[in-house]
């Protein structure tokens, strides 16, 4: 861990750990979490606290949203972190991604992260979840040194728009036992109009083969809970059934018919998606069309999480 730290802080003035839009890095140490709150690259502090009583309850979050291999009976540990190096149009959490301001942020230190941590094993977590973290790599190292030394044991998840660099990556590895990348969508049109990054497909692609070499399958424990592995999560689009199809055939092609997929039909219009803006998203995935996705993931031979199949 101590390795990786150094060549890690050495990129904080660039912006080459976190593929998007140019800017820099965040380049202060100063840590990096917050309850639920993804966002963009940034020199401000990384994390932010929700004012009044309900900052510390936001802040270490039990989640049981999660697949059933992660939360089990008492909570993925998860932790959210401001900014994100995307702009989706459509963000099912827009409102904190893109909607606020970070002169409202402020920053905690590596070794409060690693209390953060700590407290959420102590709760009785299953592993510790790490959500938007592709801009703040040199932080989380920094933070999980006092985390292990502490007594940190759980399995760590790096939860990802898939958006990441292969420096990041290469940082990370031996560091993340499971890897849950969302793999969003397949074309550069639709993802330079709906991402505003339209080299996402070829990076998401590079970077789930990545993760796939380092981690490789999901391995599940008798108990039903993920160990170590990939994860890929797929949220299906309106009319989209066809960029849904290429990324299926890909994970199974590339990295093998078993791989675990959860693909998931809860979209709803968000962030700037309304009547006006964006039309063609201002809808629900019908019903058919997610069971005409779930068939052909079965048919390919994908693994898919229990509430899809």
């Amino acid at each position: 861990m101590d390795d990786s730290r150094r060549p890690a802080y050495a990129h904080l003035p660039a912006s080459e750990l976190a593929s998007g839009p140019p800017g820099p890095l965040p380049s202060s140490r100063t840590a990096v979490c917050a309850p639920g709150l993804p966002g963009r690259p940034t020199r401000r502090p990384l994390v932010r606290l929700q004012d009044g009583s309900t900052r510390r309850r936001k802040q270490l979050f039990s989640h049981f949203g999660e697949e059933d291999c992660l939360r089990g009976r008492r909570g993925s540990g998860t932790i959210f972190f401001v900014h994100c190096n995307l702009r989706c149009v459509f963000c099912q959490n827009y409102d904190i991604s893109q909607g606020q301001r970070p002169a409202s942020t402020r920053g905690i230190s590596p070794s409060r992260l690693a209390a953060l941590m700590l407290e959420l094993q102590a709760r009785g977590c299953h592993n510790i979840n790490f959500v938007t973290p592709e801009h703040v790599v040199p932080q989380i190292l920094e933070a999980l040194v006092p985390a292990v030394s502490g007594g940190l044991r759980l399995p760590l998840v790096y939860n990802t728009s898939a958006y990441d660099s292969l420096e990041s990556l290469e940082l990370m590895d031996g560091v993340f036992d499971i890897y849950m990348p969302d793999f969003k969508l397949w074309s550069d049109e639709r993802c330079r109009e709906w991402l505003k990054a339209s080299d996402y497909p070829a990076t998401a692609r590079t970077a789930i083969r990545t993760m796939h070499d380092q981690v490789g399958p999901l391995e599940i424990d008798e108990a039903g809970l993920a160990r170590r592995g990939l994860l890929v999560r797929h949220l299906m689009m309106p009319g989209c059934f066809d960029e849904t199809a290429s990324i299926l055939g890909c994970l199974a092609d590339e990295l093998g018919p078993g791989t675990y997929v959860n693909l998931m039909d809860q979209y709803r219009p968000a962030g700037k998606v309304d009547g006006s803006r964006y039309p063609e998203l201002n809808r629900r995935v019908p019903a058919a069309e997610y069971a005409k996705a779930v068939r052909l993931a079965e048919d390919i031979g994908l693994r898919l999480d229990r509430r899809a199949a």
